[in-house]
């Protein structure tokens, strides 16, 4: 057996197995690898194991964005070169800017953007570096999008402005093979003296929220006082009001007894004077006359003066009758 055959077909045996390895390529899952020949584009990897032509066959590396953080917290971003392409949602933090309001305010703004590629070719083709596109492209278009609102919009039109950068990063993305899901603004922050404006008018307005309440409770208080005061009155003038009534009826049932006394007493007298020519009217007057002057004789200091008045023949008259009436009886 000849040895130097045996070494040559060793070492080729070698060169393939190694060549075999090296085009051995393992794609993880939601990953893609981009395949050039000879500098063009020639086919996509996709998740699994794959076979390519070494030398002939090279996989197209991008940059990356990579933000790591450091040991005294701060935030750090690097560009790496990566051979997959992600086809995972991504979260890209863009960093804070200053972002001028349609009243002049100053603001710091940051926020969060959330996209997927959908696209492998067009990502890695259509753009040179899509974290830096996609970053850039975020903050021009917040900054347009707040120019045009005032500083009291801005901080309570949030999901509004989130819709319209969606919907402008969407669009102008969809080129690079991107689907922007969503833009969320992380912190917006007014300049110092704008803020202690703020807390003053929020203490104000509560001061007043609270004057208000305290007022209303008064009122309120002041009502039930002055409903209570009136069913109070209410209730007493319906009570004066029955008591009179009640008076007023007794004092008429009184009378009416009085008078049906003195009806029967009429009679009894114009039956006893049915024989005689004297008048009941002139009985009354006489009787009348006579308890007149028992008070007229009757002095102060108990002496029994009396003063006839020239009119009492007439009444002596009817006593006359009187006596004759008894007489008779």
């Amino acid at each position: 057996m000849d040895h130097p055959a045996v070494i040559i077909a060793l070492i080729v045996l070698a060169f393939v197995v190694i060549m075999g390895l090296i085009g051995l390529k393992t794609v993880q899952q939601a990953n893609v690898i981009l395949i050039e020949r000879f500098g063009r584009y020639h086919r996509t990897l996709n998740p699994g194991i794959n076979i390519i032509w070494p030398v002939v066959d090279k996989c197209r590396a991008l940059d990356w964005r990579v933000v790591t953080e450091g040991y005294d917290g701060e935030i750090m971003t690097t560009y790496v070169k990566r051979k997959s392409v992600d086809l995972r949602e991504q979260v890209l933090d863009f960093p804070r800017q200053q972002v001028i309001t349609q009243d002049n305010v100053v603001i710091g703004v940051n926020g969060l953007l959330y996209y997927q590629i959908t696209d492998p070719n067009r990502a890695v083709y259509e753009i040179a570096n899509l974290p830096i596109a996609l970053e850039k492209l975020a903050q021009t278009t917040l900054r347009n999008i707040i120019g045009d609102l005032d500083l009291d919009s801005t901080l309570t039109s949030r999901d509004e402005i989130n819709g319209k950068m969606r919907q402008v990063l969407d669009d102008a993305s969809d080129k690079w093979g991107v689907k922007v899901n969503r833009v969320e603004l992380q912190d917006i922050q007014p300049p110092e003296t704008v803020r202690e404006a703020m807390e003053k008018q929020m203490t104000a307005e509560r001061d007043r929220r609270a004057a208000i309440l305290e007022a209303e409770g008064v009122k309120q208080s002041k009502i039930l006082r002055a409903e209570g005061e009136r069913g109070a009155e209410i209730a007493r003038a319906e009570g004066s009001r029955q008591a009179s009534i009640l008076e007023a009826e007794g004092e008429a049932a009184a009378r009416m007894s009085v008078a049906e006394g003195e009806a029967k007493a009429l009679e009894m007298v114009n039956a006893a004077l049915a024989d005689t020519k004297m008048d009941s009217s002139e009985y009354r007057i006489a009787v009348k006359y006579l308890e007149m002057l028992g008070q007229v004789g009757t002095s102060s200091d108990g002496s029994k003066t009396v003063f006839m008045p020239f009119e009492s023949s007439s009444a002596l008259g009817g006593l006359g009758a009187i006596q004759e009436l008894l007489k008779g009886k």
